[in-house]
């Protein structure tokens, strides 16, 4: 079994040296007889040191520790081992042995919504991942606008969920515990966590695969699509149907103020709207996407009616403003999507949109079926993926 001198377990846990041993004294930490610390030691010394930084007092943990009123044993099951230690490669020295810049690495922390750390601080375990997925977009000539987003996105995204989760687990598992005068290991439960969270990555990791297999479909889809328009093989179509995206504005932001209760009610009353709106004009909601949805018309002309009543009603029904792009041409379908070019010019347009503004394109301006409603001029803006610039329109009632 792996173990570790106290001043190893004290660099490992990222605390100090006196700390350690302030643990061992007082009955937190027992090391074995030749005062070798475990991977379970290392943990709970960080653990003790976020205890006291939360303001519960080492003393009287330990107190209770002696009465047997709670027990850290259970960071010695392999479920805790997520609690990751510091490892002995400092970020410069990571960049240094993989080539990747030292700002991307920088970055992995960062993502995490942590403060960014110096180059000569340690990576920890967990991190090391990171490193080499980095290294790999570096070496093979990714971007690092790229690379940066991407790891914003995997921060944000895996933040929300394990949020979620802890605060899942607090409401079904700790607080029945507590009500019930369960021990610290009741509340922790060890054996039915770890096979709760086996199931739920399993789930997770399903779920991330499921999106993707949609996500790269476009993207081949996508590729095709380009190389039979340049060889003059892409059929175009007379009257072709129009997607549409709206997006609420400060959506995110909002339910960080207001809470997941909040981003449901919202989410509640945006789909029935959409739901109603849409319908009665010949489309359908397609997808929902978090701070918005795509929509699907069979025609342009009843889809630029539909957007401009959904913004309306929006802001009548007390919601924050909403920003729409519609484009129309050929798409593609599977399995309940839809896919091409069309449907990605009209998000990126509908993210170049303001608050309360429905801009379209062209072709969709040029559709019959507008009557009452009048088209502005924007002019030709460059969007972001889009190779060449979009001339776009905005689309008001007359």
């Amino acid at each position: 079994m792996v173990s570790y001198t106290r001043a190893e377990a004290a660099t490992r846990a990222g605390v100090e040296f006196d700390f350690l041993d302030r643990l061992i004294e007082i009955g937190i930490l027992s090391p074995d007889e030749a005062e070798r610390c475990t991977p379970g030691d290392v943990r709970r010394a960080s653990m003790a040191r976020s205890l006291e930084d939360a303001g519960i007092p080492l003393d009287g943990v330990a107190a209770a520790i002696r009465a047997g009123d709670i027990s850290l044993d259970f960071l010695d099951t392999p479920i805790y081992e997520r609690f990751a230690a510091l490892s002995s490669e400092t970020f410069r020295e990571a960049s240094t042995r993989t080539g990747a810049p030292i700002e991307l690495l920088l970055l992995i922390r960062e993502a995490l919504g942590l403060p960014q750390p110096s180059p000569d601080e340690a990576l920890r375990d967990d991190e090391m991942a990171s490193v080499a997925f980095v290294a790999l977009q570096a070496a093979n000539g990714f971007r690092a606008a790229a690379i940066e987003r991407l790891l914003r996105v995997h921060g944000d995204a895996t933040s929300r969920i394990a949020e979620q989760e802890a605060a899942w687990w607090f409401s079904e598992v700790i607080e029945p515990a507590m009500a019930a005068g369960g021990s610290s290991d009741d509340m922790a439960a060890p054996a039915f966590a770890e096979r709760m969270t086996e199931l739920a990555e399993a789930s997770i990791l399903a779920m991330y695969h499921a999106h993707q297999a949609r996500a790269w479909t476009a993207n081949i889809i996508a590729g095709f699509e380009t190389t039979l328009a340049s060889a003059g093989l892409h059929s175009r179509l007379e009257r072709p149907p129009a997607m549409c995206f709206l997006d609420i504005t400060g959506y995110t932001r909002l339910t960080q103020e207001r809470g997941d209760d909040a981003a449901a009610a919202l989410a509640g009353d945006l789909a029935r709207l959409v739901q109603r709106t849409s319908v009665q004009h010949g489309g359908k909601p397609v997808k929902w996407l978090g701070d918005g949805v795509m929509l699907y018309f069979r025609d342009p002309g009843p889809g630029v009616r539909a957007a401009l009543e959904m913004v309306d009603g929006v802001v009548a029904a007390g919601l924050p403003p909403a920003h729409v792009g519609l484009h129309a041409g050929p798409v593609l379908f599977q399995e309940g999507d839809y896919f091409g070019q069309t449907v990605n010019l009209s998000s990126r347009i509908a993210d170049y949109a303001r608050p309360g503004e429905v801009l379209v394109t062209r072709v969709v301006a040029d559709a019959p079926d507008h009557d009452g409603i009048a088209f502005d001029e924007v002019g030709e803006v460059e969007l972001k993926g889009m190779g060449e610039p979009i001339r776009l329109l905005r689309a008001h009632f007359a």
